[in-house]
Parts: C-alpha cells; sequence; structure tokens
C-alpha cells in the first residue's frame, strides 16, 4: 500500500510539474505577446482608457485562462480525493475505537468474573489451612 501511494505521490508530483510547466509557458507568451503590444503605439486604445485586444492576445489570454482553470482542476481533484480518504480513516479510527473499547470491556469483565471464585478457592483453602494446622496442634 505505501508503494502504491508513493508511486501515486511521484505520479501526482510529475503530473504537477509538467502543469506547472505548461502554466509557466503559457504566462512567458502571454507576458510576450502583452509587452509586445505594449511597445507598439495605442491605436487600439478606447475613449474610455480600456485596451482594445488584439485577436491574437485575446486568444493567448483564453489560453492561459484555460490552462489555469486545468491545472486548478486537477488540484481541486487531487484535493477532493485527499478529503475522502482523510474521512475515510477517521471513520476507520472511530469504529476501530469503538471495537477496542468493547474489547477492553469484555476483558474487564472477564477479570471481574475469574476474581470470584479465585477469591473463593482461597477463602477456603485458608480454612482448609486453619483446620489441618488444628488438627496438628490438637
Amino acid at each position: 500500500m505505501t508503494a502504491i501511494r508513493s508511486e501515486k505521490m511521484e505520479s501526482i508530483e510529475e503530473d504537477s510539474d509538467l502543469a506547472a510547466s505548461e502554466v509557466e509557458a503559457g504566462i512567458r507568451d502571454f507576458v510576450r505577446n502583452d509587452v509586445a503590444y505594449l511597445r507598439r503605439a495605442a491605436p487600439g486604445m478606447l475613449d474610455n482608457g480600456e485596451v482594445l485586444l488584439e485577436p491574437n492576445t485575446e486568444a493567448t489570454v483564453n489560453s492561459v485562462n484555460s490552462l489555469i482553470q486545468r491545472v486548478a482542476g486537477t488540484s481541486l481533484g487531487e484535493i477532493e480525493n485527499l478529503i475522502s480518504e482523510l474521512e475515510g480513516l477517521r471513520d476507520l479510527l472511530h469504529t476501530e475505537g469503538q471495537r477496542v473499547q468493547r474489547e477492553i470491556s469484555g476483558y474487564a469483565q472477564l477479570s471481574q468474573a475469574a476474581m470470584k471464585p479465585t477469591r473463593m478457592i482461597a477463602d477456603n483453602v485458608a480454612q482448609w489451612k486453619r483446620a489441618a494446622d488444628g488438627l496438628r496442634n490438637g
């Protein structure tokens, strides 16, 4: 089970490294296009100060957004899986704790039940010993 988890963790790390490099590449492309756009004259400016995006820049922005959503979706899925595994472990620990409590209670009852006959036997042996001592001395 540990080997499977470590393989899973390596796979997750590789996936997140790949996703991170995809995000970095997307951001680099976006910044390059954005910086190139800013170096140009400002004919694309609207009267209200907003910048009219070129179709290429808009496609890059959409690409970066979708890439970020994919990476976030993968991370959220992994977090959900981890939460459900932890909830399962919590339930297992709770169930096992109750079982151990029942076992301890059973052993305590068994111990009490064994102590009563043991006391009776010890009392009887003590009486026999006194009687035997009385016969020897008497």
